[in-house]
Formats: structure tokens, C-alpha cells, sequence
């Protein structure tokens, strides 16, 4: 079968097949929603922890959002190192559950779009017809827990070195922030520059990460291979159609910085309305809506990058694709 052979193509047809196996965009977003819930567990018993301990107010340790809770419930609790130490532990244990749920349910997706990807056909070329997405659909229960199964270990692996990677990319951000420090004479004045500095640097380099992780994880679905081989695969792809990846990795975060911009813009706005008498009865479900249209479109835009990448390198290892070879260096 052909493949595109442009990120503008790529990126099309990654979105046809994300719509037309819709239901791993559901799926993808409960588990995302589910590790968020279990993510505020810890956070909510910090704050019971602390009004408990030191007879704070719970509406003063709860205000702000996630991040500020979390800071403000370690700050306090530093002063009491058993405490601190149980609620690092609690922490840590549920992020990891909730990793552990996000690499199984991963591998099902990755394994349905490859399948999609597949024998999907050429379903970007016009005229779009529904006989062309009909044949991109994809999704089954047993294609999808069985794509699960047998992709775990695997992303679970690739989410330890990810994690490893993670620590090493924020203790480089540190030293380098320490170094500049340093280097300005230990002025006050530079702390908040330096420390600008050091959680962009952090950023960006987590951002590339995260792309080179993703690609990983659909060349260990396309060729069922070993973590280590889809590394170095990985580093082939990324010389051989570095500025195809650059385009659609520019789009990708156009589109993220547009969708962020008005979510942002909206929640302002139910905000706003909030403020008007009675007007909260009809905000609330607004809101829970707002927050599910746009936990799905996140999601949707995930899955269609993906999906793009994955056609990306498909064309560029052609036939081995889909015997399983491992794709020879170009």
C-alpha cells in the first residue's frame, strides 16, 4: 500500500484515522480522567493531613490549583519529616498506579491505529468517501485488550527510561540554573531570571523527549520488536525525515497553544457568568460539559499526531512494516 509522503498528508490522514476509530479517543480520555482522579487522592488527603497536624483552615490549604496544593502541602509538612516522608510515599504510589494504567491502555490504542494504519488504505486521497473510512475502522474489544497484553512490558519499560530521563533533564536544568547563578555573583536580583530560564529549558527539553518516546512506542507496536531495537530505529527515522517530524511537530503545537488559548478563554467566561444571580445552577453543567468537549479534543489531537507519525514511518521503512523487519537505515 502507499503512504503519505508529506506532514500536511500525514496529518490528514492521522486525523481520518482517529475519527474513524473513535472509540480509543473515549478510552484515552477516561483513562486520562481516571488518573487525574486518583491523582487528587493524595492531594486531598495532604490537605486533610495538614488542617489535622497544624489546625488549618481546609478552604486556605485547598485554594489555587493542583501544583500550588502540592507545593503548599510539602512546605508544611517539611517541618515534620515523618509525615512528609508518608505523604511523598502515598504520592508516589498512586502516580505509579495511575502510569501503570496509562501504558496498558496505550498499548491497545497504538495497536488499533497500526492495525488501521495498516489496511486502512489510501483514505487521505480525495474524494473522501465512507467506504474508504469504513475499511480504517478498526476497533475491537479483543484487538484492543489484545494489542494491551501484548505491549505492556514493553511501554512499561519505555516509561522507566522516560522517568529516568525526566530526573536527568531536571537535574541538567538545576545545574544549569545553579551555574548561571553562580556565574551573576549570588545576586538576589537574578534568582526569578534564573529560575525562568531553568523551567524552559526544562520544558522544551521534556517536550522533545516526549516526541521521541511517542515515536518509540509506535515502532515497538509496528514490528512487535524489543525496547532497545526501537530505539536505534527510532534515531534512523528521526535522521532520515527530520523535517517532515518538524513540520508536524510545529502544527502539533500551533493547534495545542490555539486550544489551550480558548479553553482558557471559555473557563473566563463561565466564570464571569458564575458571578450572575441563579446563573450557577446553569454554569455548573456548562462547565462539566466545556471540560469534556475539551478533554476529548486534547485527546483527539493526540491520537491524530500519533497517527501521523505513524504514517511518517511507515512510508519510511516501506515494506518492512509490514513483514515485521526491522527497517534498514536510509
Amino acid at each position: 500500500m502507499t503512504h503519505p509522503g508529506k506532514a500536511r498528508t500525514a496529518l490528514k490522514r492521522g486525523s481520518l484515522m482517529a475519527a474513524a476509530n473513535w472509540q480509543v479517543v473515549a478510552i484515552q480520555a477516561v483513562a486520562d480522567t481516571t488518573f487525574k482522579l486518583l491523582l487528587a487522592v493524595p492531594v486531598v488527603g495532604g490537605a486533610v493531613l495538614v488542617t489535622t497536624l497544624l489546625g488549618r483552615d481546609s478552604s486556605d490549604v485547598l485554594a489555587g490549583d493542583l501544583r500550588e496544593i502540592l507545593i503548599g502541602v510539602a512546605a508544611t509538612l517539611a517541618a515534620r519529616p515523618l509525615a512528609l516522608a508518608s505523604y511523598v510515599f502515598g504520592l508516589v504510589l498512586v502516580l505509579a498506579g495511575g502510569a501503570v494504567l496509562m501504558f496498558l491502555v496505550k498499548g491497545g490504542t497504538v495497536a488499533v491505529l497500526v492495525l488501521a494504519d495498516r489496511v486502512g488504505g489510501p483514505v487521505e486521497r480525495p474524494p473522501l468517501r465512507m467506504a474508504g473510512v469504513r475499511r480504517a475502522i478498526q476497533f475491537s474489544i479483543e484487538t484492543f485488550t489484545g494489542g494491551a497484553a501484548r505491549l505492556f512490558r514493553r511501554y512499561l519499560s519505555l516509561g522507566i527510561i522516560l522517568t529516568v530521563v525526566y530526573a536527568l533533564v531536571a537535574a541538567l536544568s538545576l545545574l544549569l540554573a545553579y551555574g548561571l547563578y553562580r556565574l551573576g555573583g549570588d545576586r538576589p536580583l537574578l534568582l526569578g531570571s534564573v529560575a525562568a530560564l531553568a523551567i524552559s529549558l526544562f520544558v522544551a527539553l521534556v517536550t522533545i523527549v516526549n516526541v521521541l518516546y511517542l515515536l518509540a512506542q509506535i515502532v515497538v507496536a509496528v514490528h512487535d520488536g524489543k525496547v532497545g531495537a526501537a530505539i536505534r530505529d527510532v534515531s534512523r527515522f528521526v535522521r532520515g525525515e527530520f523535517w517532515k517530524l518538524s513540520r508536524v511537530f510545529g502544527v502539533t503545537v500551533l493547534l495545542l497553544v490555539l486550544g489551550t488559548i480558548l479553553s482558557v478563554a471559555a473557563t473566563w467566561g463561565f466564570y464571569l457568568i458564575a458571578y450572575v444571580p441563579l446563573a450557577g445552577l446553569i454554569v455548573l453543567p456548562l462547565q462539566l460539559g466545556a471540560w469534556l468537549l475539551r478533554n476529548l479534543l486534547f485527546q483527539y489531537l493526540g491520537l491524530t499526531v500519533l497517527s501521523a507519525y505513524l504514517s511518517l514511518y511507515r512510508s519510511f521503512v516501506g515494506d518492512g512494516a509490514d513483514t515485521g523487519a526491522v527497517p534498514s537505515s536510509r
